[in-house]
This record gives structure tokens, sequence and C-alpha cells, in this order.
């Protein structure tokens, strides 16, 4: 997913393409922001109180961070792992993931544990996982406590 950035008075840019726009008009290149995973109920409002979705996103994440991928001794949410969580006025719930490598081996599985770990939140209607590679996978994604357990500070 690509954010847009505007200015009151610009035309919008990628935030890949920010960096080199503001270069180009003298002023210092954006702090680059340790990307998030989006959060988003769907539709113009939610049905559903403000404090439920509290209660559900911290309910999610909870059950996130049960999934590990085998080969590293971190959650698939301090990874970076997931990318995107939508919550419907049905609570039906649709997760954008990614891999760490294309290649993982454990690529056909990994899903399904997601899909079953938020199946479990209670309330929770039906869940829909998708397997995504764009933007790929980079260290940039964990979290501190990603790079703490994984000696990567």
């Amino acid at each position: 997913m690509i954010e847009k950035i505007r200015d009151q008075d610009e035309v919008a840019v990628s935030a890949e393409e920010a960096p080199q726009a503001a270069a180009q008009q003298g002023a210092a290149p954006p702090a680059e922001p340790k990307p998030e995973t989006a959060w988003t109920p769907k539709g113009d409002g939610s049905a559903i109180p403000a404090e439920e979705l509290d209660r559900l996103r911290g309910d999610l994440i909870a059950a996130l961070k049960t999934v590990f991928d085998p080969e590293i001794p971190v959650d698939i949410y301090e990874l970076g792992l997931i990318y995107r969580l939508d919550v419907d006025d049905d609570r039906n719930i649709e997760v954008d993931m990614t891999l760490t490598a294309p290649g993982c081996p454990v690529a056909g599985d990994m899903p399904g544990w997601v899909e079953n770990a938020v199946s479990s939140v209670p309330g929770v209607g039906q869940v829909k996982v998708k397997l995504v590679f764009d933007p790929p996978w980079d260290m940039t994604r964990m979290s501190e406590e990603a790079r703490l357990a994984l000696n990567m500070f």
C-alpha cells in the first residue's frame, strides 16, 4: 500500500518519492517512520463502538503474537509480517501478511496459522488471510522488541 503525502498546495507524491521531492525543493528529507500495521475498520464509519474496536484490536494483536516463524524466535506481529487488519461492521476480519522471504518453507502453512489465531478471538466473524509480497518485507519493519530478541540493535 502506498501512502500519499500531500502538502496544502502541492501535488501528492508517493512515500517513496517524498525524500527526492524534498531534496529538489532544498528541504531536508523527512525522517523515515517505522512502518506500522494498518488498522482500519471498513467503511466510512464503524457501527462498532470505539471502545469495542480498541478491545478487539488488542485481542487481535495478542492472538497474532501467538504465531511464530519456526526459524525465528520472534512472533510474526513483532517481526512486522502483518501489513493490514481490516474489521467490518459484522466483525469479519481481513488480514494482509507477508513472509520474511518468498521461498519461506512455511509459506503454505503460516496463513492458516494466522487464520486460526485470529478466529480464536471472541466475537470475531469470518477471517480471510491474504499473503502479499508488496512491499517486500525487510528488517526495518521489525519492532525494537524483535531487534533486541534477535540481537539486531
